[in-house]
């Protein structure tokens, strides 16, 4: 059967990999000279508790291409096909470090190392639904090729309370033009071709709600749903309940915001992904 291999900015909670067989390699956070691994030393609540009560801004960093060879020579005794779906190179260095594992890896193996140019809810919309159809006994091409064409079908929105933690972490893009402004906004952003840009400014965080819920509901399709938040369960209830008429509840798949990605996107972000249908 395929290996399915992600990062842990794909949000893939541990109860679902252990179910679907998804292997999460770890990124790094760093706050000063402490560095944790992503989800495994540092949990989802442990991280947003130190981000609001620490003055030292975390940093994150990728694992290395060694840590990816060792891994892949590792899951080649098991299968002779590995799938790997990273997030987006313009987000961070890990597709080049799986790229360079794969080449450093000792045993036989087919390896596909996709770049998702997605990140959180959306890149874990892809690594669960490769992970079913490897459990269904589909090959590594015809997972790979899947993924390959639902990237193109993977919408993005996200809303902020600040965009200041993405712009110290320099992945803010072309969501640039939303600084600066003297209003009180909440900022919703999308994400394309691997990078963020600027949808619209909400007055508020209802209003913010709205055009999540209502961007959802402008798709005539839909074959499955990613929400997600950090610190505000309370609202990913909400968003839930509001899209209940839209989406049948089994393709909802709910997910916290993990460290690494929480570093940059802070902890007041509510996140809809949808992979329309084909």
């Amino acid at each position: 059967m395929v290996k399915v291999v992600t990062d842990s900015c794909s949000d893939i909670t541990p109860q679902l990999a252990r179910e679907l067989g998804i292997t999460v390699v770890p990124l790094y956070v760093q706050f000063g000279n402490e560095t944790y691994r992503d989800n495994v030393d540092l949990s989802t609540e442990e991280f947003y508790h130190k981000l609001k009560t620490t003055k030292i801004h975390p940093t994150t960093s990728t694992v290395t291409p060694a840590d990816f060879a060792e891994l892949f020579t590792k899951l080649a005794e098991e299968t002779k096909e590995i799938l790997t779906i990273t997030l987006s190179e313009k987000f961070s260095g890990t597709y080049i470090a799986a790229l360079q594992g794969k080449a450093m890896a000792t045993k036989d193996c087919h390896i596909e190392v996709i770049d998702s140019k997605l990140v959180a809810g959306a890149q874990m919309l892809l690594v669960i639904l490769a992970a079913k159809m490897a459990q269904a006994g589909a090959n590594l091409k015809q997972i790979a090729d899947w993924v390959r064409r639902a990237v193109s079908r993977m919408h993005v929105r996200m809303s902020f309370d600040t965009l200041e933690y993405l712009r110290r972490g320099g992945r803010i893009g072309k969501a640039q033009a939303f600084l600066g402004s003297l209003l009180k906004v909440n900022p919703v952003l999308g994400i394309k071709d691997g990078a963020t840009f600027p949808i619209a400014r909400s007055r508020n965080r209802t209003q913010a709600m709205d055009l999540l819920v209502n961007f959802v509901r402008g798709f005539s399709q839909i074959e499955a749903v990613a929400i997600e938040d950090a610190t505000t369960p309370d609202d990913l209830q909400t968003l839930a309940g509001r899209l209940k008429d839209v989406v049948p509840p089994e393709r909802i798949h709910r997910s916290n915001v993990s460290p690494v990605v929480g570093t940059h996107v802070g902890p007041h972000v509510l996140a809809v992904a949808v992979l329309e249908a084909e």
